[in-house]
């Protein structure tokens, strides 16, 4: 008997948005323990800071048979002082990587969610891998960091290319791949 390898189910469908559960939020913070403490090092157990406190959560969600199932992808957003914001802890779950999209929309939802609240700037301490990904999604590189032993670039979004998103949400995504 010839058995084939079974390749995991990943979701062809996402609803990215911000929190608005607490099974949401909580998914989001494991994610980011897996992502940045687990697979990068970066963080020794917890990755949690003082910014969570007040920093907006946006997450993606796996969706299946309708309904949501997993969180696969969050970034999180806040503000300093009036009109400058930031965005940090971009992590998107090791399956779902390939589809670029999600990256792309958690960015777009951040900097959209910031301008509808007053932005007038948008920041974020990229690592450098990810350089690349946020120059095509319209960002200017600013200077080159270290930041925990990590290359990072500062960089600025062009908030021009970024309409406002007062419902801290985005229309149902599909990635138009099989899921496999």
């Amino acid at each position: 008997m010839i058995l084939e390898p079974v390749t995991p189910f990943r979701s062809r469908e996402y609803a990215v948005k911000l929190t608005s559960e607490a099974w949401e939020y909580q998914a989001a913070r494991d994610l980011r323990r897996r992502v940045f403490c687990a697979e990068q090092g970066l963080f020794d157990g917890d990755d949690g800071d003082a910014l969570d406190r007040r920093a907006l959560t946006i997450v993606a969600v796996a969706y299946v048979a309708g309904g949501p199932d997993e969180v696969v992808g969050t970034v999180r957003i806040h503000s300093d002082r009036p009109g400058i914001w930031y965005g940090s802890r971009l992590a998107v779950a090791r399956g779902y990587r390939r589809d670029a999209h999600l990256g792309s929309a958690l960015i777009r939802l951040a900097v959209g969610s910031a301008r509808a609240r007053g932005c007038q700037a948008f920041f974020a301490q990229v690592q450098a891998v990810n350089e690349p990904l946020f120059r095509a999604l319209h960002w200017d590189s600013l200077r080159a960091l270290t930041l925990h032993g990590l290359d990072h670039v500062l960089m600025r979004a062009r908030l021009s290319h970024y309409p406002p998103l007062p419902e801290g949400r985005l229309p149902l995504l599909a990635t138009g791949r099989r899921a496999s």
